[in-house]
């Protein structure tokens, strides 16, 4: 495991990204529990309990000690609802990231909000290359993939398109 400090929050003009909590579970297990959030990553949604394990596993850290794991919850401002998450596994000056919002946010360009300061605040850790995996039927999550200033690669893993940003 690291010695990680965890995430330092951030903030957007709409959104507060929050280090992730186990004590979210139960909010975020109804944030994403439309199993239509699951239309090209697989799965299903997860109960409240499955949620507090795998918190409980991210916020532990990654038993690679070269490898941190960074997650966050996306609030709105003030005192909104929680609204979904971004999250990044970093190797060095490299991050893998992700991100969700909740179906009845979706369409209101929070992902795109979230997306582009996740990669801004990735780069202020000293992260230069962002990388997120696209897959290749999910249009508007290319369209944060862009907005976020990462573009095609033309590499595909499982399935789906690597998108990749560089700094410098």
């Amino acid at each position: 495991m690291t010695t990680d400090p965890g995430p330092e929050p951030f903030a957007t003009p709409r959104l507060d990204a929050l280090p992730l909590r186990v004590a979210h579970a139960d909010e975020m297990a109804a944030v994403l529990a439309d199993p239509a959030l699951h239309t090209f990553t697989g799965g299903a949604p997860d109960t409240p309990e499955a949620l507090r394990a795998r918190y409980a596993r991210q916020t532990a850290g990654s038993p690679d000690p070269d490898e941190t794991w960074w997650n966050w919850v996306l609030r709105e401002r003030g005192e909104g609802p929680l609204i979904g998450y971004v999250q990044a596994t970093v190797h060095g000056a490299r991050a893998e990231i992700a991100w969700v919002v909740g179906t009845p946010w979706q369409g209101c360009g929070y992902a795109r909000e979230a997306a582009r300061a996740l990669v801004t605040h990735l780069y202020g850790t000293g992260v230069r290359t962002a990388v997120a995996h696209i897959h290749p039927e999910h249009a508007a999550s290319a369209a944060v993939a862009a907005a976020a200033g990462l573009r095609r690669t033309g590499e595909w893993e499982d399935g789906e398109e690597r998108w990749e940003s560089a700094l410098g």
